[in-house]
């Protein structure tokens, strides 16, 4: 032994086995301490990603939009054609208002403002801004919010 390892009885009653880090034991298998220090650098390495990408804070949109009189159903035609690939999307949902029949409003979740903003550019989210603006009569409320839970 190295003054390093220990002599550790082993439990078949074959003698002492040296047992230090990295070492096997007399089976060939890694001692429970290796074993532990493997799981744990596995669960390290699973888990760390998820909650660094959970810590970065959601981008969130709630919006009130007008249309013009009667053209609140052509005004929802043109935006859910917009709602297909959006990256950074998480939830984009348009509901109509139950008390004013000329709006709607418009609920989103998204990944970083950096994708909402992205998403503007987008030639589908491009065309259907272009088409809704003339019916667009305008934008009551809005609120910038930072999701934290829901489905």
């Amino acid at each position: 032994m190295t003054g390093h390892e220990q002599s550790i009885p082993s439990k078949d009653g074959e003698g002492d086995q040296p047992q230090a880090g990295g070492r096997e034991n007399a089976r060939g298998l890694p001692s429970r301490r290796d074993m532990l220090r493997l799981t744990t650098a596995g669960f390290a390495v699973s888990v760390v990603p998820a909650l660094a990408q959970e810590a970065q804070p959601k981008f969130g949109l709630i919006g009130q939009m007008l249309a013009q009189p009667g053209k609140r159903d052509e005004l929802l035609g043109y935006l859910s054609q917009a709602t297909g690939a959006m990256p950074g999307c998480l939830s984009y949902v348009i509901a109509l208002d139950a008390a004013n029949p000329d709006a709607l409003w418009i609920t989103e979740v998204w990944d970083s403002c950096e994708s909402h903003a992205a998403s503007l550019r987008l030639p589908a989210v491009r065309a259907a801004i272009a088409k809704a603006r003339p019916i667009i009569a305008g934008f009551p409320q809005h609120f910038e919010t930072v999701p934290v839970a829901g489905v």
